[in-house]
This record gives C-alpha cells, sequence and structure tokens, in this order.
C-alpha cells in the first residue's frame, strides 16, 4: 500500500470505536498493521500531545493492560486506570451515565469485560472512541497483534494459512474475521462441542469470499493443522470458566499443541499463542519453547498494534 494511500485509510478512523476486527475494511487493516511495522522499527513517529486513555477493565490483565499503558507514553499521551474496585462503575452505576461523564474527561476508552453488549453500550453513549480490550465475544486488538507477527515472518498474509487449535473462543472469533479480511485462510479446530459462535462464522467466511480465502471448522486436530504456515492456541478455560476447567481438560485431550502436531504443519510454520500459557495443556513446552515459537514476537507486538491503532482512532497522524 502506497504511504498517501496508507494514511487516507487511517484518517477514515478517526473518532471511530473498535468493538470487533470487522468494524475495519481489509484496506485499513492493512493500513493499521503497516503503520504499527514503521512505528515498531523507527521508521514513524507519532505524537498524541497528551491525550489520555481511559482504561474499564473488569477482568485481570498483564499484556493488554500494559501493553496500552506503555502505547498511550510512547505516543506523547496519559492512561487512566478507572480501576472498578474504586470508581462508581464498580457500585453499579449506568453505563450510559458513566460513559457520556467519562467522555468529558479523557479522549479514547478501552473496555475488557464479560459481555460484548457492554462495550457496545458504552460506545453507543460515549461521544468519543470505544476500544474493546476483550469481551467474551471478540479480542479484536490481539488479532491485530496475532497478524503482524504473522506479516514479519512471511512478508504476504494473502494466500496462508492460519490453524488455530482449541476452544472456538474469542481469540478465535477475531482470527476468524481479522484473517479473512486479509486474505487468509483461517482453520479452527475444536471438539464439535466447542465450536466458533455461528453468526462469526457466517460473517467471516462472507468476508473471507471477497478476498478468495476460506474459513473452515474441523473437528481433527491433525486435519487442522495439516500445511498450515501458523499454528495458534489459545488457553481451553478462559476467565470466568474456571469451574469448567477439568470437564474441558478431558474434552480437549488429543487437542495439545506437541511436537507431533506441529511436524504437520508447514516446515516454515511458526507457532502462537495470545497468552497466559499452561505448557502441558494446551501447549508442549518443548514447542513454546522451539525454535518455530513466536510467542513472545506475538506478545511484543501487541504494544505497536496498539500504538498503530490509537494513533489513527485519536488523529494522531
Amino acid at each position: 500500500m502506497e504511504s498517501a494511500t496508507a494514511v487516507s485509510r487511517l484518517s477514515e478512523l478517526r473518532g471511530r470505536d473498535f468493538l470487533s476486527s470487522a468494524d475495519l475494511t481489509a484496506e485499513q487493516t492493512e493500513a493499521v498493521l503497516s503503520l504499527a511495522g514503521d512505528l515498531k522499527h523507527g521508521r514513524r513517529r507519532v505524537d498524541l500531545g497528551g491525550k489520555v486513555l481511559g482504561l474499564i477493565f473488569l477482568k485481570a490483565s498483564t499484556r493488554t493492560r500494559v501493553s496500552f499503558s506503555v502505547a498511550m507514553a510512547r505516543l506523547g499521551g496519559q492512561v487512566i486506570d478507572l480501576n472498578p474496585s474504586v470508581t462508581q462503575v464498580g457500585r453499579g452505576e449506568p453505563i450510559a451515565d458513566t460513559a457520556r461523564v467519562l467522555s468529558r474527561y479523557v479522549d479514547a476508552l478501552a473496555i475488557r469485560t464479560f459481555a460484548q453488549a457492554e462495550v457496545d453500550d458504552y460506545a453507543h453513549w460515549a461521544s468519543i472512541p470505544v476500544i474493546n480490550a476483550l469481551t467474551d465475544l471478540e479480542h479484536p486488538c490481539q488479532a491485530l497483534a496475532d497478524f503482524l507477527t504473522v506479516q514479519e515472518t512471511f512478508g504476504e498474509l494473502e494466500g496462508l494459512t492460519l490453524s488455530y487449535v482449541g476452544d472456538g473462543n474469542n481469540v478465535a472469533h477475531s482470527l476468524m474475521l481479522c484473517g479473512a479480511l486479509l486474505g487468509v485462510n483461517v482453520r479452527v479446530g475444536c471438539p464439535s462441542d466447542f465450536a466458533p459462535d455461528a453468526a462469526i462464522l457466517e460473517r467471516s467466511r462472507a468476508l473471507a469470499a471477497e478476498r478468495g480465502s476460506v474459513v473452515e471448522v474441523l473437528h481433527d486436530p491433525v486435519a487442522a493443522v495439516r500445511g498450515a504456515h501458523a499454528l495458534y492456541t489459545d488457553v481451553w478455560a478462559s476467565m470466568g470458566q474456571e469451574e469448567e476447567k477439568e470437564e474441558r481438560q478431558q474434552a480437549f485431550a488429543g487437542w495439545c499443541l506437541d511436537e507431533d502436531l506441529l511436524a504437520e504443519a508447514d516446515p516454515r510454520a511458526i507457532v502462537l499463542h495470545c497468552l497466559p500459557a499452561y505448557r502441558g495443556l494446551e501447549i508442549s513446552a518443548g514447542v513454546m519453547e522451539g525454535s518455530a515459537s513466536r510467542v513472545f514476537d506475538q506478545a511484543e507486538n501487541r504494544l505497536h498494534a496498539q500504538q498503530a491503532l490509537l494513533a489513527a482512532l485519536l488523529g494522531g497522524l
């Protein structure tokens, strides 16, 4: 993408919300990834002029909290942590009231919560950009970092195959949607009882058809990873599903991303995991620490992808 075209695509995002990977067009997604690479390697500088990002996190977080905070600092902005335990958010103040008040104090909000409807409500009532920093339905900021990592390894994304093995959860949903936009073939391998959301699957397949790629759901781990360029896994029990941990471990027996499964992929394949990881469950220690692993590059790229996203949404270009 030419620089002027990329800037034009990014400028379209100023003041917008980012609630789903599908909120961006293919061209806008590519422009965000391009800017992320430029920021990472010092080819471009952005100054947000002291703008403030508010964080409302109702779920625990390491990478998302820290990467957003550092991203804003590096862009010349600030972060205020609106911890629900010390604000009226935690005491049941209506989202309609909170969003309208905070819109007068901060320049954007990043929301990490359970129900997608909550971030949708914040976006409805706020007059500033609202970012989905993770819900039970999607994790779109993670997907940006994931595909930035794949792009760094292979160059062009279009025509590659990414295989996600595990629970058809929020991460899988955003990978499906974002991958479809970018022309990546996305396979989700999971036991039949843990398939992705049907509406997300339908939407991602429609997007993929526009780029000539395919989104599949398979119920055999070997078939799911065969010949793939990137293998991806996540925890089997997400936040809020802790009481299902033992049941899920039994259901996912045989689904560990280990050396045998990696051997079925393309010889150049890389391994991804959004972390935290449980070695010996969804991924083996050998694969996690092996030469194919890009897990910690992927974690770093949360910072760069979110810098690019913030720069676009807050008009720092």
